[in-house]
């Protein structure tokens, strides 16, 4: 045995090395927007890479929070989109996971297939009838524009789907033995085994609605509804260019409500993906 760990130790050593190596590789982007983000406009794209500021710029943060535009805006508004939209998310996938799973209908599994299948439509091809019909129906330059179509995914109803399979059918057969209904079943019994799931599935929400770029540039037209990502954007310097000290002052801090929340949920996200599957 003494011989095995000895025989395993360099062996693990370099697995830890290699991954150290690929880690530090990954963490270089972000370490060089906060870097960025301490300096002046002028020297965030000067060549060689100064990795620590001199001067540090503290004032950039102070400048992006409550200067002109301000970023507290843009904040509260991808606050509000992506909330609403992981919580309306939250609902109609579990509510549709446990119809096909649990439930019992004509045509069950070739509609779920037929609603898995639309998964393959691009995005942006969905983009010019939202346009469309948000113009027509008045929520066109509104942030509902951008929380309705968020709160119903298809993954989010494979997800839940595959996890409520896996339930014993034994627990909704005693439930209605006792006279429960099938909303009782499902919000007494299933949604609350499925926490671990509905964890991972609010981080994944959460981080494509607060990185969503495209569908708010096409569906806002005004600075006051404009989200983080495209009020990124609007950090630019006297002459009109982009304003690299402010820009990236402002992505770091974009950045930290997406760390605070997958820490927060990290057990209950990593434990859902190996309950399906999913790795």
């Amino acid at each position: 045995m003494t011989r095995s760990r000895s025989a395993r130790s360099p062996r693990t050593w370099m697995l830890s090395g290699v991954m150290w190596a690929v880690a530090v590789l990954f963490a270089l982007p972000l370490l060089w927007m906060i870097s960025a983000s301490l300096k002046r406009n002028i020297d965030v794209f000067t060549l060689p890479v100064k990795w620590i500021p001199d001067p540090v710029q503290w004032v950039n943060y102070f400048n992006v929070w409550a200067g002109d535009p301000p970023l507290l805006r843009y904040f509260g508004n991808s606050v509000i989109v992506a909330t609403v939209a992981v919580v309306g998310e939250l609902f109609t996938s579990s509510l549709a996971g446990y119809a096909f799973a649990r439930m019992r209908f004509k045509g069950r599994d070739r509609l779920f297939l037929l609603y898995i299948a639309t998964s393959i439509v691009p995005t942006q091809l969905l983009l010019v009838p939202r346009f469309m019909f948000f113009q027509a129906v008045g929520l066109y330059d509104t942030l509902w524009a951008l929380i309705l179509p968020s709160m119903f995914t298809v993954f989010g109803t494979f997800l839940m789907r595959q996890h409520f399979s896996t339930v014993p059918g034994e627990l909704a057969e005693a439930a209605r033995l006792d006279g429960a209904g099938e909303w009782s079943i499902y919000w007494r019994i299933y949604l609350p085994m499925a926490r671990p799931v509905l964890a991972a599935l609010a981080i994944l929400g959460f981080v494509w609605s607060w990185n969503s770029y495209e569908t708010p540039l096409i569906m806002l037209s005004t600075d006051e509804n404009y989200t983080l990502p495209v009020g990124l954007t609007r950090f630019v310097d006297g002459d009109g260019g982009l304003a690299g000290g402010l820009s990236m002052a402002a992505a770091t801090s974009s950045v930290v409500p997406m760390i605070i929340v997958f820490l927060v949920f990290q057990r209950q996200f990593l434990s859902a993906l190996s309950r399906t599957g999913l790795k």
